[in-house]
Protein backbone atom coordinates (compact mmCIF):
# COMPACT_ATOMS: atom_id res chain seq x y z
CA UNK A 1 0.00 0.00 0.00
CA UNK A 2 1.65 3.67 -1.28
CA UNK A 3 2.00 5.76 2.09
CA UNK A 4 0.35 9.21 2.21
CA UNK A 5 2.49 12.59 2.41
CA UNK A 6 1.04 15.91 2.99
CA UNK A 7 3.00 18.81 2.22
CA UNK A 8 1.85 22.47 3.21
CA UNK A 9 3.00 25.15 0.61
CA UNK A 10 2.86 23.10 -2.13
CA UNK A 11 2.67 25.36 -5.03
CA UNK A 12 6.30 26.46 -5.17
CA UNK A 13 9.84 26.12 -4.13
CA UNK A 14 10.33 22.79 -1.08
CA UNK A 15 6.86 22.18 -1.05
CA UNK A 16 6.95 21.51 -4.56
CA UNK A 17 9.84 20.04 -5.22
CA UNK A 18 9.05 17.19 -2.40
CA UNK A 19 5.84 16.79 -4.51
CA UNK A 20 7.40 15.67 -7.47
CA UNK A 21 10.45 13.61 -5.28
CA UNK A 22 8.03 11.56 -3.59
CA UNK A 23 4.98 11.19 -6.07
CA UNK A 24 8.49 9.83 -8.16
CA UNK A 25 9.07 7.40 -5.78
CA UNK A 26 5.00 6.16 -5.62
CA UNK A 27 3.47 7.83 -3.01
CA UNK A 28 0.72 9.01 -2.38
CA UNK A 29 0.71 13.18 -2.33
CA UNK A 30 -1.96 15.26 -0.59
CA UNK A 31 -1.36 19.02 -1.80
CA UNK A 32 -1.59 22.35 -0.03
CA UNK A 33 -0.78 25.59 -1.04
CA UNK A 34 -2.92 28.55 -1.01
CA UNK A 35 -2.79 29.16 -5.40
CA UNK A 36 -5.52 27.27 -6.50
CA UNK A 37 -4.01 27.35 -9.97
CA UNK A 38 -1.05 26.34 -8.92
CA UNK A 39 -2.17 23.18 -7.13
CA UNK A 40 -4.10 22.27 -9.77
CA UNK A 41 -1.60 22.24 -12.06
CA UNK A 42 1.09 20.37 -10.10
CA UNK A 43 -1.84 17.93 -9.35
CA UNK A 44 -2.08 17.35 -13.00
CA UNK A 45 1.16 17.07 -13.94
CA UNK A 46 2.48 14.60 -10.89
CA UNK A 47 -1.05 12.46 -11.90
CA UNK A 48 0.06 12.37 -15.81
CA UNK A 49 3.27 11.31 -14.96
CA UNK A 50 2.75 8.54 -12.43
CA UNK A 51 -1.11 8.28 -12.44
CA UNK A 52 -3.81 9.00 -10.01
CA UNK A 53 -2.27 9.52 -6.78
CA UNK A 54 -2.06 13.34 -6.28
CA UNK A 55 -5.54 15.39 -4.39
CA UNK A 56 -5.18 19.17 -4.32
CA UNK A 57 -6.45 21.03 -1.39
CA UNK A 58 -7.14 24.48 -1.33
CA UNK A 59 -5.72 26.09 2.42
CA UNK A 60 -4.35 28.75 3.91
CA UNK A 61 -2.39 27.56 7.26
CA UNK A 62 -3.08 30.93 8.90
CA UNK A 63 -6.71 30.11 8.87
CA UNK A 64 -7.48 27.86 11.85
CA UNK A 65 -10.83 27.41 11.73
CA UNK A 66 -10.18 26.30 7.55
CA UNK A 67 -7.48 24.31 8.55
CA UNK A 68 -9.50 22.35 10.76
CA UNK A 69 -12.30 22.15 8.50
CA UNK A 70 -10.50 20.66 5.77
CA UNK A 71 -8.15 18.16 7.83
CA UNK A 72 -11.41 16.74 9.20
CA UNK A 73 -13.46 16.69 5.75
CA UNK A 74 -10.60 14.98 3.69
CA UNK A 75 -11.71 11.19 2.07
CA UNK A 76 -11.05 8.70 3.64
CA UNK A 77 -8.50 7.07 1.30
CA UNK A 78 -6.92 9.98 2.36
CA UNK A 79 -7.15 10.85 5.72
CA UNK A 80 -4.74 8.58 6.90
CA UNK A 81 -1.31 11.06 6.44
CA UNK A 82 2.32 9.17 7.18
CA UNK A 83 4.33 12.02 6.65
CA UNK A 84 3.18 15.75 7.68
CA UNK A 85 5.55 18.54 5.74
CA UNK A 86 5.13 21.47 7.49
CA UNK A 87 6.82 23.39 4.39
CA UNK A 88 4.48 26.91 4.75
CA UNK A 89 6.34 29.63 5.69
CA UNK A 90 7.88 32.75 4.23
CA UNK A 91 10.25 36.10 5.13
CA UNK A 92 8.47 39.42 4.83
CA UNK A 93 10.19 42.47 4.79
CA UNK A 94 14.31 43.07 5.84
CA UNK A 95 14.18 45.85 8.24
CA UNK A 96 15.63 46.68 11.59
CA UNK A 97 13.70 46.38 14.74
CA UNK A 98 12.74 50.06 15.00
CA UNK A 99 11.31 50.43 11.55
CA UNK A 100 9.98 47.05 11.21
CA UNK A 101 6.25 46.62 9.02
CA UNK A 102 3.97 45.28 11.61
CA UNK A 103 1.91 43.59 9.03
CA UNK A 104 5.26 41.74 7.54
CA UNK A 105 5.85 40.85 11.41
CA UNK A 106 2.01 39.33 12.01
CA UNK A 107 2.61 37.94 8.54
CA UNK A 108 5.34 35.46 9.24
CA UNK A 109 4.24 34.44 12.89
CA UNK A 110 0.89 33.61 11.33
CA UNK A 111 2.20 31.86 8.65
CA UNK A 112 5.81 29.97 10.22
CA UNK A 113 4.44 29.73 14.02
CA UNK A 114 0.31 29.51 14.07
CA UNK A 115 0.28 27.59 10.72
CA UNK A 116 2.56 25.02 11.08
CA UNK A 117 0.72 24.82 15.05
CA UNK A 118 -2.91 24.53 12.87
CA UNK A 119 -1.79 21.88 10.94
CA UNK A 120 0.21 19.82 13.35
CA UNK A 121 -2.96 19.93 16.23
CA UNK A 122 -5.16 18.70 13.29
CA UNK A 123 -2.63 15.77 11.78
CA UNK A 124 -1.10 14.46 14.66
CA UNK A 125 -4.01 12.99 16.39
CA UNK A 126 -4.36 10.26 13.67
CA UNK A 127 -1.16 9.25 13.72
CA UNK A 128 -1.02 8.62 17.64
CA UNK A 129 -4.51 6.67 17.10
CA UNK A 130 -2.67 4.79 14.27
CA UNK A 131 0.57 4.24 16.20
CA UNK A 132 2.97 5.67 13.68
CA UNK A 133 3.74 8.53 11.88
CA UNK A 134 6.29 11.77 10.89
CA UNK A 135 6.38 14.90 11.13
CA UNK A 136 8.75 17.12 9.44
CA UNK A 137 9.35 20.87 9.80
CA UNK A 138 10.82 22.86 7.47
CA UNK A 139 13.04 25.22 9.76
CA UNK A 140 16.35 27.65 8.43
CA UNK A 141 19.61 28.57 9.76
CA UNK A 142 18.09 31.21 11.07
CA UNK A 143 16.58 29.52 13.71
CA UNK A 144 20.17 28.75 14.55
CA UNK A 145 21.80 31.73 14.44
CA UNK A 146 20.20 35.79 14.30
CA UNK A 147 21.41 37.87 11.76
CA UNK A 148 21.32 41.50 10.68
CA UNK A 149 18.00 42.54 10.26
CA UNK A 150 16.33 39.09 10.27
CA UNK A 151 14.90 40.20 13.92
CA UNK A 152 11.38 38.70 13.57
CA UNK A 153 12.03 35.70 10.65
CA UNK A 154 14.76 34.72 12.79
CA UNK A 155 12.83 34.24 15.84
CA UNK A 156 9.67 32.53 13.85
CA UNK A 157 12.26 29.96 12.58
CA UNK A 158 13.85 29.51 16.09
CA UNK A 159 10.47 28.59 17.49
CA UNK A 160 10.03 26.31 14.82
CA UNK A 161 13.60 24.72 16.01
CA UNK A 162 11.96 24.70 19.67
CA UNK A 163 8.95 23.20 18.76
CA UNK A 164 10.44 20.52 16.67
CA UNK A 165 12.36 19.48 19.95
CA UNK A 166 8.68 19.77 22.50
CA UNK A 167 7.51 17.52 20.00
CA UNK A 168 9.51 14.76 19.75
CA UNK A 169 9.27 15.10 23.73
CA UNK A 170 5.70 14.69 23.69
CA UNK A 171 5.14 12.33 21.04
CA UNK A 172 8.29 10.33 21.66
CA UNK A 173 6.27 7.29 23.60
CA UNK A 174 3.76 7.34 20.97
CA UNK A 175 5.88 6.06 18.55
CA UNK A 176 6.12 9.32 16.15
CA UNK A 177 9.17 10.19 14.54
CA UNK A 178 9.49 14.14 14.11
CA UNK A 179 12.58 16.06 12.06
CA UNK A 180 13.93 19.16 11.24
CA UNK A 181 15.34 19.91 8.13
CA UNK A 182 17.20 23.29 8.33
CA UNK A 183 18.50 24.68 4.68
CA UNK A 184 20.72 28.07 4.09
CA UNK A 185 20.22 30.04 0.94
CA UNK A 186 18.52 28.25 -1.32
CA UNK A 187 17.28 29.76 -4.73
CA UNK A 188 13.60 29.44 -4.78
CA UNK A 189 10.94 32.49 -4.16
CA UNK A 190 12.20 33.02 -0.59
CA UNK A 191 14.20 36.26 -1.54
CA UNK A 192 11.33 37.68 -3.79
CA UNK A 193 8.64 36.70 -1.41
CA UNK A 194 10.83 38.88 1.44
CA UNK A 195 11.54 42.12 -0.87
CA UNK A 196 7.65 42.25 -1.82
CA UNK A 197 7.83 40.96 -5.24
CA UNK A 198 11.20 43.03 -6.09
CA UNK A 199 12.81 40.14 -8.23
CA UNK A 200 16.35 41.96 -9.08
CA UNK A 201 16.91 42.59 -5.36
CA UNK A 202 15.89 39.26 -4.67
CA UNK A 203 18.73 37.73 -7.57
CA UNK A 204 21.73 39.43 -5.90
CA UNK A 205 21.20 37.82 -2.66
CA UNK A 206 22.65 34.20 -4.96
CA UNK A 207 24.77 36.25 -6.80
CA UNK A 208 28.64 34.77 -7.43
CA UNK A 209 27.84 31.44 -5.73
CA UNK A 210 25.61 28.36 -6.15
CA UNK A 211 22.95 27.75 -3.51
CA UNK A 212 20.50 25.13 -2.65
CA UNK A 213 17.78 23.97 -4.86
CA UNK A 214 15.07 22.99 -4.33
CA UNK A 215 15.54 19.56 -5.28
CA UNK A 216 18.81 19.39 -2.91
CA UNK A 217 16.42 19.93 -0.01
CA UNK A 218 13.73 17.58 -1.26
CA UNK A 219 16.36 14.77 -1.41
CA UNK A 220 17.09 15.66 2.00
CA UNK A 221 13.40 15.28 3.26
CA UNK A 222 12.74 11.70 1.33
CA UNK A 223 15.45 10.60 2.94
CA UNK A 224 14.64 11.17 6.53
CA UNK A 225 10.95 9.95 5.78
CA UNK A 226 12.10 7.02 4.10
CA UNK A 227 14.87 5.29 6.52
CA UNK A 228 13.78 2.37 9.01
CA UNK A 229 11.09 2.55 11.48
CA UNK A 230 13.52 2.46 14.07
CA UNK A 231 15.84 5.60 12.60
CA UNK A 232 15.08 8.96 13.14
CA UNK A 233 16.66 12.12 12.15
CA UNK A 234 16.19 14.46 14.62
CA UNK A 235 17.99 17.37 12.94
CA UNK A 236 19.64 18.45 9.80
CA UNK A 237 21.02 22.37 8.98
CA UNK A 238 22.27 21.72 4.85
CA UNK A 239 23.89 24.88 3.75
CA UNK A 240 25.94 25.52 0.00
CA UNK A 241 29.33 24.60 0.08
CA UNK A 242 30.29 28.04 -0.06
CA UNK A 243 28.25 29.41 2.90
CA UNK A 244 29.44 28.87 5.96
CA UNK A 245 27.16 30.95 8.05
CA UNK A 246 23.68 33.48 7.60
CA UNK A 247 26.16 35.92 6.91
CA UNK A 248 29.47 34.43 5.87
CA UNK A 249 29.48 33.84 1.81
CA UNK A 250 31.99 32.88 -0.45
CA UNK A 251 31.60 34.76 -3.86
CA UNK A 252 33.47 34.29 -6.68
Amino acid sequence: MPKLILITGATSGFGEAIARRFAADGWHVLLCGRRRDRLDALKRELEGLHGPMAHAVHLDVRDRGEVERTIAALPAEWAAIDVLVNNAGLASGLDPIQTGDVDDWERMIDTNVKGLLYVTRAVVPGMVARGRGHIINIGSTAGKEVYPKGNVYCATKHAVDALTKAMRIDLVEQGIKVTQVAPGAAETEFSEVRFHGDAARAKQVYAGFRPLSAEDVAGIVHYAATLPPHVCINDVVVTATAQANSTVIARR
